[in-house]
């Protein structure tokens, strides 16, 4: 176990996670999956709001939770109280991050700002993660995922041209902006190492929404208006999207005109078509799409998928079932690779743990602990770091405020 720990990057670095919901515990969750020792904090009663979203599991937890909170220990604050902010403020001294998510300034009340902070302990690497610009005019406006998946044009790209607007399936836009601040963070403790001090750094969810346009919003740009939306097909190129075969949906990508003449000679039987001008070049493709798409899809309907996955393999084209959710995480693919576990859980049994999907020389990082039940590791945090004794703790539980 040691000769594990000691091999994860971020050995060593202490993260004090502020935050909750989303893009905060998940920027939290990358670091602790790299090895880091995060310590959530969370109010004694309540917990984190996830705690409380979605499918149960024991008495404290949830699917939502834990899909986010893997690797980490859990204490319990009341924040609102002056005794858990100082407890608060020794413990980030002793850290190497804080993730906060508060609402704008409130934070500062609690004498947890960065300013505050960082003047007794300059080395400290901050990340404070908002709805918007917290220099700008909508700072003080509250930031959720579906809202900004509105405003940053997310819905307007996403789904059939025939369909409204459409959210994506998950939370995108607090998942990429954990990710986001994860990379920050790493690249501020890479800075650190070189000059000794820390950073403040802003994330914001409308800013880093924005950015997931990538293709989409250059083309918008270009074009002065919105592009097209085309649901599971590719914008720039086909045939690449989701085709209906017989017995259910396949995914086939054609990415350039050696495997489109594959694709027609071997797979679909219609040589024909490859030498169409219309079709030869995946540019006029592109542009004939309503012509060819039809012909396409006829003939896959006309075969079961898995004489089409078959021959489209041998043909080298790459392509693919569409799985429903549960068949994918159990599939022989994710239980060959290690991508979900089950651990044990002093309630419920056992518990669904998915794995970091970070390898580092060809070996998995570890799940070192399963997302933690609310303020479980409490008295040992405030023990092992402010050498607390029993006494004082349980002074603490009896007042609520741990």
């Amino acid at each position: 176990m040691s000769d594990t720990k000691s091999s994860l990057p971020l050995s060593g670095v202490r993260v004090l996670d502020l935050s909750r919901i989303l893009a905060g515990p998940w920027c939290a969750m990358v670091l602790a999956d790299l090895g880091a020792e995060v310590i959530k904090v969370e109010h004694p009663q309540r917990g984190d709001d996830t705690r409380d979203w979605g499918l149960r599991i024991g008495s404290t937890e949830t699917a939502y939770f834990n899909s986010v909170n893997r690797n980490k220990s859990s204490i319990t604050l009341d924040l609102q109280t002056p005794q858990a902010q100082e407890i608060a403020r020794e413990l980030a001294g002793k850290s190497d991050v804080i993730i906060q998510n508060f609402k704008f300034g409130g934070i500062e009340k609690m004498g947890l700002g960065y300013e505050q902070l960082s003047a007794q302990h300059p080395e400290l690497i901050y990340c404070s993660i908002t709805g918007y610009d917290r220099t700008g005019p909508e700072a003080a406006r509250p930031g959720y995922d579906l809202v900004i998946q509105g405003e940053a044009g997310l819905m307007a790209l996403n789904g059939e041209a025939s369909q409204p607007p459409l959210k994506f399936g998950v939370a995108v836009v607090d998942m990429v902006t954990g990710m986001y601040a994860a990379q920050a963070v790493l690249a501020a403790l890479y800075e650190r190492e070189k000059t000794g001090k820390g950073r403040h750094i802003g994330m914001a969810l409308f800013e880093c929404g924005l950015m997931i346009t990538a293709y989409y919003g250059l083309e918008a740009l270009l074009q002065g208006q919105d592009p097209p939306r085309f649901g599971n097909s590719h914008p720039s190129i086909t045939p690449y999207g989701v085709y209906e075969a017989q017995d259910g949906p396949v995914v086939i990508a054609c990415g350039n005109n050696a495997q489109f003449e594959r694709f027609c000679a071997d797979v679909i039987e219609r040589p024909d078509l490859a030498a169409d001008e219309r079709f030869k070049t995946n540019l006029n493709r592109t542009t004939n799409r309503e012509l060819l798409v039809p012909e396409i899809q006829r003939e896959i309907l006309s075969r079961k998928r898995r004489d089409l996955l078959d021959r489209l393999t041998q043909a080298g084209i790459p392509c693919g079932e569409v799985a429903g959710l549960h068949e994918a995480l159990t599939s022989k693919r994710a239980v060959d690779a290690g991508l979900v576990k089950t651990m044990p859980h002093p309630e419920a049994g056992s518990v669904h743990v998915l794995a970091p999907p970070y390898r580092f020389d060809g070996v998995r990082l570890p799940i070192r602990s399963a997302p933690p039940r609310l303020g479980e590791d409490t008295k040992q945090v405030l023990q092992s770091l402010l050498s607390m004794s029993d006494e004082k703790v349980a002074e603490l539980v009896a007042k609520g405020i741990v």
